[in-house]
């Protein structure tokens, strides 16, 4: 395949040809005679008419020749190939219940919760009683960031969101809920927390790309059955926020 581009406009060959040349001069000839056709028959009058159409046709023609743009080959056009697949038989098996972050796991040795909001539990019981079934210590608690109770799953009662600073850079998110009076971590995500949005019911997590001016964002929606993956985007990085005095951020 050759690729065009537009050149220099230029008079095609053909604009300059004779018979077109005369083609066009017959046509303003049979103009100039249209006002003789009322003293014609009928049949003389259609054969006039036929003729004048052809030789119309024919005039466009040679006009549209002549404002056409002529074009110019830069050469063939790069072959575009599909990507080449490697160990294409290969695939990874599918993430065991440990590795699924959306997991439904109930904590045991707290309180069953009959009303069924995360508001009527102890945060930190919580916190450390679903750590410690995972074989984990307990996190210092100035580890431990203020507990958010938001409605996640959509039935009107609050979930619990706790968030523990592993490291200066690294922080794991858990969120419980309360299913059928049992206490139950409904997800759990471990990384660089840029940021902890919610919006409608979404869970948005922030976090830094190798790119400083880029973010990617997960956004987790509970679907009626866990907190699915509902999308992957790239956002561009916010400034850090100066905390206010008396606490808060702007």
């Amino acid at each position: 395949m050759r690729r065009l581009r537009p050149g220099t406009a230029r008079t095609h060959r053909f604009a300059r040809s004779p018979f077109i040349a005369r083609s066009a001069h017959s046509v303003l000839s049979a103009l100039s005679a249209l006002s003789g056709l009322s003293g014609l028959s009928g049949r003389s009058r259609l054969s006039v008419l036929s003729v004048l159409a052809a030789l119309t046709s024919l005039a466009l023609l040679a006009t549209g020749c002549a404002g056409v743009e002529g074009l110019q080959s830069e050469g063939r056009a790069r072959d575009v190939d599909a990507p080449l697949v490697l160990w294409p038989d290969y695939s990874p098996a599918p993430p065991s219940r440990d590795e699924n972050p959306a997991a439904l796991v109930p904590v045991p040795h707290v309180p069953r919760i009959p009303g069924g909001s995360m508001a009527d539990a102890n945060p930190l019981a919580v916190l450390n009683a679903d750590i410690a079934a995972q074989g984990g210590k307990p996190p210092a608690p100035k580890a431990v960031r203020r507990p958010e109770l938001h409605d996640l799953t959509g039935d009107g009662k609050p979930d619990l969101l706790m968030a523990v600073n592993l490291t200066p850079r690294n922080s794991e998110l858990r969120v419980y809920s309360v299913r059928g009076a049992v206490v139950t971590r409904v997800l759990v995500l471990r990384g660089v927390l840029a940021g902890v949005e919610l919006a409608a019911g979404h869970l948005a997590i922030r976090e830094p790309t190798k790119d400083p001016r880029y973010v990617s964002v997960t956004d987790y929606l509970w679907d009626g059955d866990s907190m699915s993956l509902w999308n992957l985007t790239l956002d561009d990085a916010r400034t850090s926020q100066t905390p206010r005095a008396g606490g808060g951020s702007p």
